[in-house]
């Protein structure tokens, strides 16, 4: 079985499985509670200390329904390998310090014949923006499989080709990695990200570059997949590295928001 391996466990997040289980769960515990029914999520994904809290207040959303969700395409942005499109791994599960996640193959299989959708095991090797989100899908999903894509150079309308072809239904949730403004004074930062705030609550995905996002691909896809099916955004949480742990005079910008049908 082909393996993928944790990357950034002791440093992002603790290696340990009772820590890290219970600084998930503390997180959770500390996060609002709302009555949501989700689709899709934005979720920040830096150290735990950093964004944890901001990005629990977007996994609370599950809880309501986690029994129902057994399926989460994750895409998140490249940071150490360039490419263009969207990455698959060959890997059959990803492991975290929580246990194995298996890899959908039959979504796999399905975003095999998509334009611009490849299978490459670089890009997931030293990926952060994946990886940590698996142990909080881990502590709230009761089972679930996992469709990784990395997203690289790559424009909307191929991200949304590949979300849309695993849309799914009430059992998948679309979760887009992402952080805000980079390296800011904390005033600055947090007048730049209500702006891209703004914009993601509009669904104006052309309002968004890679200097408000680092996962700007993969978020703007999931906005036009959202403005072409009717999803409503929510910012749930925006704060930055100055308001969790860090210090205030170069901070980086955290959101969390839920897409759910305006109809429901």
């Amino acid at each position: 079985m082909r393996t993928r391996a944790p990357a950034v466990t002791g440093s992002f997040y603790p290696a340990d499985p009772g820590e890290l289980a219970a600084t998930v769960d503390e997180l959770l515990a500390a996060a609002p509670r709302v009555a949501a029914s989700p689709k899709a999520l934005v979720v920040p994904h830096a150290g735990y200390v950093y964004s944890g809290p901001v990005a629990a207040t977007a996994y609370a959303t599950l809880l309501p329904g986690r029994h129902d969700i057994t399926r989460v395409v994750l895409l998140g942005p490249a940071h150490h390998v360039a490419f263009d499109g969207c990455a698959l791994p060959s890997a059959e599960v990803f492991r975290t310090p929580l246990g194995d996640v298996p890899v959908d193959a039959a979504a796999r299989a399905a975003l095999a014949g998509v334009p611009g959708v490849v299978v490459d095991d670089r890009p997931h090797a030293s990926e952060h923006s994946l990886e940590v989100q698996l142990p909080f899908l881990q502590r709230v999903l009761p089972s679930f499989t996992l469709v990784p894509i990395v997203v690289g150079r790559c424009p909307a309308d191929t991200v949304a080709r590949v979300i849309g072809a695993v849309w799914g239904g009430r059992e998948t949730v679309v979760l887009v990695s992402s952080d805000l403004s980079h390296y800011e004074d904390h005033r600055s930062a947090a007048r730049h990200d209500a702006e891209t705030a703004a914009s993601i609550a509009a669904c104006a995905s052309d309002a968004i570059g890679p200097h408000d996002a680092c996962g700007a691909s993969p978020l703007r896809g999931l906005l036009d997949v959202a403005r072409e099916r009717g999803l409503e955004p929510e910012v749930l949480d925006l704060r930055s590295s100055g308001d969790t742990a860090g210090p205030r005079d170069r901070v980086v910008g955290y959101g969390a928001f839920s897409l759910a049908d305006a109809r429901s």
